[in-house]
């Protein structure tokens, strides 16, 4: 008799898997570039400078002597703002933004290396990085707390509450014609006076 196999526990480990880790980490990484290369681009547009892979991808681009140095640090730190919402919508998990996070600086580091044909020697280059990291982290974590921390709703509408119309004795009776369904469907109901009560007594 073929033994019968176990259904896969959900939770962390299915959160875990690596082919969707890899997707997550591979969608990253693309709008961190797309976002940055937009940024560039509209900056690079508005100064009047000429546009080029070398000021997404060169290290030596970012330089403390120059304007476009400083404003492609700038847009790059503006970068790591924007790369929060992706975060949020792509891992929405506090524990694994900071692992995402430098596995996208890493990558990066690589990338640059690969495209200058050298490993950054610009200190610039690092302080941003580092600036980077630690905003895309702190805000990341910041944004999947309250995230994670918000109320479910599971679509329950709290009961309307009816206003109450006071009689000439005195008793407040809710508003409505006397004849009314019932919440769980059971049937019609009708309201009866409490003063025919009293008659009888």
């Amino acid at each position: 008799m073929p033994r019968r196999r176990r259904p896969p526990r959900p939770g962390a480990l299915a959160d875990l898997s690596p082919t969707r880790i890899l997707t997550q980490i591979v969608l990253l990484q693309l709008a961190y570039y797309a976002c940055a290369a937009v940024l560039i681009v509209f900056t690079a547009i508005v100064a009047g400078k000429e546009v080029s892979t070398d000021l997404l991808l060169n290290w030596r681009s970012l330089r403390g002597d120059t304007t476009v140095g400083w404003t492609l640090g700038l847009v790059w730190v503006l970068n790591s703002l924007i790369c929060t919402i992706f975060i949020l919508l792509l891992i929405a998990r506090s524990k694994l933004v900071l692992d995402f996070a430098l596995t996208v600086h890493f990558i990066h580091l690589i990338v640059t290396s690969l495209y200058s044909h050298g490993i950054p020697a610009n200190l610039l280059w690092w302080m941003l990085q580092i600036c980077s990291a630690t905003v895309m982290t702190s805000l990341g974590v910041w944004a999947c707390q309250w995230r994670e921390l918000k109320p479910i709703n599971f679509g329950s509408r709290p009961a309307a509450t009816q206003p109450a119309v006071s009689t000439n004795d005195g008793v407040g009776q809710s508003r409505g014609r006397g004849r009314g369904r019932g919440r769980d469907g059971a049937g019609e109901y009708e309201l009866a006076d409490m003063n025919e009560g009293e008659d009888r007594v």
